[in-house]
């Protein structure tokens, strides 16, 4: 999840965000095999082909930075590039180690193919050594410019700097140096380093320049990093934006105006140009929407500056559209009671003008339907019998007429099925028994979790019958959390927990306990 908090972006999934997004993530996977489906493939990436400039990546490679975070990095710089064109007039990369020394990895003109850059970027060493940032940006303001690097003198100049935020030395003016250069610099930082500092040595303004992220969490940030790294390499260029399935916009550099002329645009499929289609637009605009396209399809563009005044030579690109959007492509179910449970679906189209559910119990032959508008993606279906199996099938109608069908299966929980009154002994050191009142239902066991503050976790599964169970090792003046689940035939109960806190050995034997909700 992306926030925006103190003029920066921050993104902040902590460690119960991570539980929720692996169980969601279990569920779709687990909804589309329990009805039968395949998990939608994505469609191809658009084309970027239309863009210029020379991209350096400023590496921690220091002694501070883990081997694994050093891996996670060099993953996130490829996925960042990966659908650049590279070449003498397209894109072309290099890489700087921060380290004692700064070292150069490639100069920008070595690697002019994604295979050949693939490997050279996953073939990249740590060199461990001190954190010399403030060196590594002087290293890089004489390689940006300079013909042994394989620098190009007129295309614009972008710098990102993946850092955890430490430096041994002064960045500060040797960043501010490569500003006003006309380098245009983007921080991600990986650790806690200090926003005032990193605000000041990004580009302005920081909340399109500077990301906080945990470095496991960097995908999150790839696809506005690199759209905004395009925003600078393609301003002097024609190129597309907002592209999907069937549309997509052009956007041009301001060449004329209404007295001096206007534009002809001509796009065709690359695979059937005798299809080319024709628009002309007056000199003050500076963007056109593309639409009625075709899916999965390379465009040929061709912009032609007609002015009465000067000669502009026309600008080509290729743009590809997406893969056809189908809806729903995922079903989810969640906060399932014993009447009623949270039926959600995506993506949301506007080419959708309702969604229709259907739920029925399995097995059966009886089904209910609920309509909802095209603009929503979830609704809770109620009034469920306890301990069931419900079918769910969610149908997109289209403003086409044509229909899209996604079902799932369903499971609401047994009536009044929560432990009751969790309660503990003190049996003696390190040692408590918890006890539990029954829960409702046809309970077929009890499953308790006992999540220590130090040392192991430990699971207890046990009868229907038994409502108590030993816990050991609880060392003194820890706080550990014990959970009881009943277990039903179809899913788990509601779980039950207590953070039990056990005194210090120098103080009065027993434990305190509270409840966590």
């Amino acid at each position: 999840m992306l926030s925006r908090a103190f003029g920066f972006k921050v993104v902040c999934p902590g460690p119960d965000f991570a539980m929720l997004a692996k169980a969601v993530l279990s569920l779709g996977l687990w909804l589309q095999f329990a009805a039968g489906q395949n998990t939608p493939e994505r469609g191809p990436q658009p084309s970027t082909s239309n863009s210029e400039g020379d991209l350096l990546f400023l590496l921690d490679s220091s002694g501070s930075v883990s081997y694994y975070e050093f891996s996670r990095v060099k993953e996130f710089m490829w996925d960042l590039v990966q659908p650049f064109t590279f070449g003498p007039r397209d894109v072309q990369t290099s890489i700087i180690h921060i380290s004692t020394t700064p070292t150069m990895e490639f100069p920008f003109d070595r690697y002019l193919s994604s295979g050949t850059l693939q490997k050279a970027i996953r073939d990249t060493q740590q060199l461990m050594g001190d954190t010399n940032t403030g060196k590594a940006l002087s290293y890089a303001k004489e390689k940006f410019f300079s013909d042994e690097a394989g620098a190009r003198p007129d295309v614009p100049k972008v710098l990102v700097w993946v850092t955890d935020g430490f430096s041994t030395d002064d960045i500060s003016e040797p960043m501010q140096l490569l500003k006003d250069m006309g380098v245009t610099v983007f921080i991600v930082s990986t650790g806690r380093g200090s926003y005032l500092e990193l605000s000041a040595a990004a580009s302005q303004p920081p909340e399109k320049h500077l990301y906080f992220v945990d470095v496991d969490d960097l995908p999150i940030i790839t696809k506005e990093l690199r759209d905004a790294i395009l925003d600078v390499i393609q301003a002097n260029r024609l190129h597309a934006v907002d592209i999907t399935s069937s549309s997509f916009r052009l956007m041009w550099p301001k060449l004329l105006s209404q007295e001096t002329g206007y534009y002809t645009l001509e796009y065709a499929p690359i695979d059937d140009l005798a299809r080319k289609r024709t628009k002309q637009v007056s000199g003050a605009h500076t963007s056109l929407m593309l639409s009625n396209l075709a899916p999965e399809t390379t465009y040929e563009v061709a912009l032609i500056p007609e002015s009465n005044v000067h000669y502009f030579p026309p600008q080509t690109t290729r743009v590809t559209t997406l893969a056809e959007e189908t809806s729903p492509a995922q079903v989810l179910i969640s906060e399932s009671g014993p009447h009623s449970f949270h039926v959600s679906w995506a993506p949301t189209l506007d080419s959708v003008t309702s969604y229709q559910i259907l739920y029925g119990p399995l097995p059966g032959n009886s089904a209910k339907l609920l309509e909802v508008d095209g603009e929503h993606n979830s609704t809770v279906v109620e009034n469920l019998a306890p301990n069931t199996t419900y079918l769910v099938t969610v149908t997109a109608v289209y403003k086409s007429g044509k229909e899209k069908s996604l079902s799932a299966k369903a499971c609401t929980q047994e009536e009044g099925s929560k432990v009751r009154h969790l309660r503990f002994e003190d049996m003696g050191p390190n040692t408590l028994k918890a006890s539990w009142d029954s829960a409702d239902g046809k309970v077929l066991g009890y499953r308790v979790r006992c999540r220590r503050q130090t040392g192991p976790s430990s699971v207890i599964s046990v009868s229907p019958q038994i409502h108590s169970v030993i816990l050991t090792d609880l060392a003194s003046g820890t706080t550990n959390k014990v959970c009881v689940k009943p277990m039903y035939k179809n899913q788990p109960g509601k779980r039950l927990c207590r953070m039990v806190h056990m005194q210090p050995a120098t103080e009065a034997q027993g434990y305190k306990h509270r409840q966590r909700a």
